[in-house]
C-alpha cells in the first residue's frame, strides 16, 4: 500500500526568533529535508540547510507562476523523500497562496502547524480589537476585488511596493466621490516585531510618496467615507425596495420586462451613435442610458433571486468565469496571432463548453434580420477558417448576381438573397450592416425632412 507524500508547513512568525512557536521549532528539528518560501525573513536562519525559493521570485514573470512553481517543486520533493518541511513567513494560513494550493492538491498530504502572524502584532500595535471594530483584512495585491463594497476599517497586507500603494489609492480615489476624504490619515506598519519596527501616521495624499514599502509593510485605513462599489450596492438595494414598495414594480415579471429591456438596449445604441469622442460630447447621455440598461439587469436578477434561482452575485461570477475560460491567451498558455485567432478559439470553446453540435446553435431566431444574417455568416467564416470547404456545400450568389436577379424579379427569395449578399459585403469590409442601414436611413430622413420644412409641407 503506497503512502501519500507529505508536506509539513510551519510559520516562522511575524518577526524575530522570539516570536517562533515551540511547535514550529519541534517540526524543524524533526524533518531534515527543508524548504523556505524565502530567506528574506528575520527567522529564516532557524531553518538550517534549507532550500529557498527566492530564485523563483526572481525569475518568474507573474506571482501566479511563482506559486505554481513552488507547489510543483514541493510536491516533487515530497514524492522523492516521503516528507518535507516548508517554512513560510508569519502564519501558514494568513495570505499564503502556496499553502492554499498545497492543501487543495490531492498529490500530497499537507499538515499545517499553527503560528503567529503579522495580524497578532498589528492589532496590539494599533490598539484595535478587530471583532469590536468590525475590521476586514485584505490583500494589497488584490485590493480592487477584495475591498469591493467594504466600508472599513481595513487592514491591507502585502503592501510590498510603491505600485501596490498607488493602486490602493487609485481604487479609493476613483469616481466623483472618493471613498477616502482629502484630510484622511492612515497608519503604515512596517517590520513589526523587529528592532527597526516602524509605526507612523501618514497623510492619505502622501501615502505613495513618503513611504518606502518592503515585504513587511501593512496599511491601516480606519474609515472609508463611502465603500468601494458603493453606488452599485445602493442601486441593488433600491431595486429590492422598489419590489416591496412600488405597485408597478411588484407586478413585473421576466416576460413583462422584455419590451423594456429591448427598448433600453436600443436607446444605448442611439446614445453611442451620438457620441463625439473628439469633442467629448454625448457621454452624459450614454452614461444615463447605460444606467437604464443596468437597471434591467438588476431587475431580472432580483426577480430570479426572489424565485430562488440565482442572484446578481451569481450573474457576476458566471460571466467572470466564462470570460476567464474563453480567454486562455490571456489567463493561460495559448498563443494567438491576432483578433481572428481569438474569434476562432472563442467559437470552439463555446461549442465545447455548451456541448453544442454546431457553432450555429445559440443564435436567437428573434434577432433583427440583418444582425441574424451577420452572425450566421461570422459563424460560417470561423468554420471556413478551420478548414471546412463551404463552397462544396453551398455557394450563395455574389452581390452583382443577387442584385440583378432581385431587380428583374423582386420576389421574397430573390430580395432576401440580395440582402444576404449585401450583409456579406459589409461583414467582409468590417462594417456593421445594421448600423450602416441605420445611418443611411437617418440621413435620408434628415434630407427629406429638410425638403419638407423648406417647402412648408
Amino acid at each position: 500500500m503506497s503512502v501519500t507524500p507529505r508536506v509539513v508547513v510551519v510559520g516562522l512568525g511575524p518577526g524575530g526568533p522570539d516570536l517562533v512557536t515551540g511547535g514550529t521549532l519541534a517540526e524543524i528539528e524533526a524533518h531534515p529535508i527543508r524548504f523556505l518560501r524565502t530567506e528574506r525573513h528575520p527567522s529564516a536562519r532557524l531553518v538550517l540547510d534549507a532550500t529557498s525559493f527566492d530564485d523563483v521570485y526572481d525569475d518568474a514573470a507573474t506571482l501566479d507562476e511563482v506559486y505554481t512553481t513552488i507547489v510543483e517543486r514541493l510536491v516533487a520533493a515530497a514524492g522523492d523523500h516521503g516528507t518535507v518541511l516548508y517554512g513560510v513567513p508569519g502564519s501558514p494560513v494568513v495570505a499564503e497562496r502556496t499553502v492554499e494550493a498545497l492543501v487543495a492538491d490531492p498529490r500530497v498530504r499537507t499538515d499545517v502547524v499553527p503560528a503567529l502572524s503579522f495580524l497578532d502584532l498589528a492589532w496590539v500595535r494599533l490598539g484595535v480589537d478587530p471583532f469590536a471594530a468590525g475590521a476586514r483584512v485584505v490583500d494589497g495585491h488584490r485590493f480592487a476585488v477584495e475591498a469591493a463594497g467594504e466600508r472599513g476599517p481595513l487592514l491591507v497586507g502585502q503592501c510590498d511596493s510603491v505600485d501596490v500603494l498607488s493602486e490602493v489609492k487609485l481604487v479609493l480615489d476613483a469616481g466623483p466621490t472618493p471613498a477616502v476624504g482629502p484630510d484622511t490619515t492612515v497608519v503604515v506598519l512596517q517590520r513589526l516585531g523587529l528592532a527597526d519596527e516602524s509605526i507612523r501616521t501618514v497623510a492619505w495624499h502622501d501615502l505613495d510618496r513618503v513611504v518606502e514599502p518592503d515585504h513587511l509593510t501593512s496599511l491601516w485605513i480606519p474609515e472609508l467615507a463611502a465603500p468601494v462599489s458603493r453606488e452599485m450596492a445602493r442601486l441593488v438595494q433600491l431595486v429590492a425596495d422598489l419590489r416591496v414598495g412600488c405597485p408597478w414594480d411588484r407586478q413585473q415579471t421576466h416576460e413583462s420586462l422584455r419590451r423594456h429591456l429591448l427598448e433600453e438596449a436600443y436607446e444605448v445604441l442611439e446614445a453611442i451613435d451620438h457620441l463625439d469622442v473628439e469633442a467629448g460630447t454625448g457621454f452624459e447621455h450614454l452614461e444615463e442610458e447605460l444606467g437604464d440598461l443596468m437597471f434591467q439587469v438588476l431587475f431580472h436578477s432580483r426577480l430570479a433571486e426572489e424565485e430562488g434561482h440565482f442572484t446578481l452575485a451569481d450573474v457576476a461570477a458566471t460571466i467572470h468565469d466564462k470570460l476567464w475560460s474563453r480567454h486562455p491567451h490571456v489567463f493561460g498558455d495559448v498563443v494567438v496571432g491576432g483578433p481572428d485567432d481569438v474569434v476562432r478559439n472563442w467559437e470552439q470553446l463555446k461549442k465545447a463548453e455548451k456541448q453544442r453540435e454546431s457553432v450555429f446553435d445559440g443564435i436567437p431566431d428573434a434577432l433583427p434580420a440583418l444582425l441574424h444574417a451577420t452572425k450566421v455568416q461570422k459563424k460560417a467564416a470561423t468554420l471556413a477558417e478551420s478548414g471546412l470547404d463551404l463552397a462544396s456545400v453551398v455557394a450563395p450568389p455574389g452581390l452583382a448576381e443577387a442584385t440583378a436577379t432581385a431587380a428583374a424579379d423582386p420576389g421574397e427569395e430573390a430580395v432576401g438573397a440580395a440582402l444576404f449578399a449585401l450583409v456579406d459585403l459589409a461583414r467582409s469590409a468590417g462594417i456593421d450592416p445594421e448600423n450602416a442601414l441605420r445611418v443611411a436611413s437617418s440621413r435620408y430622413r434628415d434630407e427629406v425632412r429638410g425638403a419638407e420644412q423648406a417647402t412648408g409641407g
